[in-house]
């Protein structure tokens, strides 16, 4: 009998647990939802905001508060350094995110520090991997490049590790390829107005396809629930080292 009434008494708390567990996920729920839409309406603020000239050197510090700032920059693309991230799967076909870093020397003439960072330029297809598929794509002249800074990815578990030695890159580890490159650690995402007939000329000349100007919290991305307040362009001398 008094063995029953433990397993009566267990039986009882685990109930009552039930409606308490359940109350504190909700919580968790709503205010997980609270502080993504909140996240998400800050990323949009910074979207339509006309896109700030990238100055010639960035903290690394001060690029969480401009994550998701629509930037420009420009200068000349080091084919001879470019990176394929991948596999990358883009409307079920395999291929590949193009890194390529941005000099942007000429641009700044008499300044001293490091100026190129790097651009994901896009996604291209596994039969375009190798530069000699697409020609279209290695313009040698000056470009003008528009995108979102983002702030560094964050890695998980089950992704391998690169191997820059060979070549193999699977993570955008924006630290590593700036090492590697001899790139400030600065990641902009180039971004196009999505269009269907310009993404399948650019997939057929193995031009890179551009991300869309739009927020995505679906990714890898670091995202940090106390996000300082938004930044302007009045301070954008905050992203210049010292």
């Amino acid at each position: 009998m008094r063995t029953g009434r433990r397993h009566n008494k267990v039986g009882l708390i685990i109930l009552a647990a039930i409606p308490i567990t359940a109350f504190v996920l909700g919580c968790w729920q709503v205010q997980r939802l609270t502080w993504k839409t909140d996240l998400m309406a800050k990323f949009e603020d910074r979207l339509v905001r006309d896109p700030l000239p990238l100055p010639p050197q960035i903290d690394p510090d001060a690029i969480h508060d401009f994550d998701y700032r629509r930037v420009y920059a420009r200068g000349k693309f080091r084919h001879d350094k470019e990176m394929l991230i991948g596999p990358r799967l883009h409307d079920g076909e395999d291929g590949y995110l193009v890194i390529t870093p941005l000099d942007r020397s000429a641009e700044f003439r008499g300044f001293t520090g490091n100026t190129t960072v790097l651009v994901c330029r896009g996604w291209v297809a596994k039969s375009k991997a190798a530069q000699a598929a697409r020609p279209e794509s290695l313009g040698t002249g000056e470009v003008v490049v528009e995108g979102l800074l983002r702030e560094p990815w964050k890695k998980n578990s089950f992704t391998p590790d690169n191997k820059p030695e060979e070549g193999a890159w699977y993570f955008p580890d924006v630290y590593q390829m700036a090492e590697h490159t001899g790139s400030q650690p600065v990641w902009i995402e180039e971004t196009m107005r999505p269009d269907l007939l310009a993404s399948y000329d650019r997939s057929a000349k193995g031009i890179p396809i551009g991300r869309a100007p739009e927020v995505n919290l679906r990714n890898n991305h670091v995202q940090s629930g106390n996000d300082g307040d938004d930044v302007d362009g009045s301070q954008a001398a905050s992203w210049r080292k010292g």
